[in-house]
């Protein structure tokens, strides 16, 4: 198994070496690939599974669980997340322990055991992702949080939502779900394969990674009052009740809008226009609970 890390060094060398020492004790030989960026990770990544790697398993957030998914969607090899990082949504998409050493631990059981989970994943132009792609005031939201370097944790998309709040404007999109075209004003659109985001909003509380379909989520013009008062709804997924939120489902999904850059996985994707298509069992997932 490669093991993909991200995090710092100081705590982040003391979680390496027990996740490590979690791997080796259940018989499992781990390569570390300890890169210093997105582009070294992905190259890391793809040159171990090139060389014929089972798994990677990626120690850190859902931006290494991100880099690892370029490596290992469409290929035999399986993805571990190792929760560690600020949002870890997809972790949680997956049923992955919370604790990396126990999810360390339950993805060394299901590689030595043969036990495999398939599900979709998303794909716009050459780059996959496995959770949410968003476009608009999130995307900006995202865009701002990985800016921050404080505070740690999920607060810092808190503390990017307020900033953003000031520069809250409805954009005009182009929106095509399997030949389904509209134009729109919109705050936000979302794309997901699984139901959350931004460190444990639910989205798409209905989105199913293994269904064939993405979960289109259109939030229409709102104030930034009514946008900070659905929050709370955000988070429990019953935001989709509001009269400005739109839910459509689709395979194909076509994004068209000037100046507007999309992000999954809490990472830049491309900018518009995009297409953006669900890959069914392009995913292999090990560690997960069942």
């Amino acid at each position: 198994m490669a093991l993909l890390t991200s995090v710092r060094r100081g705590r982040g060398d003391r979680l390496v070496a027990a996740v490590t020492a979690a791997l080796t004790d259940r018989g499992v030989a781990c390569t570390l690939l300890p890169a210093r960026d997105r582009a070294e990770a992905e190259a890391q990544a793809g040159e171990a599974v090139a060389a014929g790697a089972a798994a990677v398993a990626a120690l850190g957030g859902d931006g290494c669980a991100h880099a690892a998914l370029q490596a290992v969607a469409g290929t035999p090899a399986a993805l571990a997340v190792l929760p560690a990082g600020s949002g870890n949504d997809l972790a949680a998409a997956l049923g992955m322990p919370a604790d990396p050493v126990a999810a360390a631990r339950a993805a060394a059981g299901d590689l030595l055991e043969g036990r495999r989970r398939i599900l979709d994943a998303g794909r716009t132009g050459d780059r996959w992702w496995a959770t949410v792609l968003c476009c608009g005031f999130d995307s900006a939201v995202t865009d701002r949080a990985n800016r921050l370097r404080w505070p740690r944790g999920p607060r810092r998309y808190d503390v990017a939502l307020l900033a953003e709040l000031a520069r809250l404007r409805p954009r005009a999109v182009g929106l095509n779900v399997d030949g389904d075209a509209r134009e729109l004003a919109v705050t936000l659109v979302a794309v997901a394969n699984t139901p959350r985001y931004g460190g444990g909003l639910r989205i798409a509380p209905a989105a199913d990674p293994a269904d064939g379909l993405l979960d289109v989520v259109v939030v229409g013009p709102v104030g930034r009052r009514e946008l900070l008062r659905t929050r709370p709804r955000l988070v429990a997924g019953t935001h989709v009740d509001h009269p400005a939120v739109t839910v459509l489902r689709g395979r194909e999904v076509t994004l068209q809008g000037a100046g507007l850059v999309t992000y999954a996985d809490g990472e830049p994707v491309a900018a518009l226009p995009a297409v953006s298509v669900c890959i069914p069992g392009a995913l292999t997932v090990i560690g997960t609970a069942r």
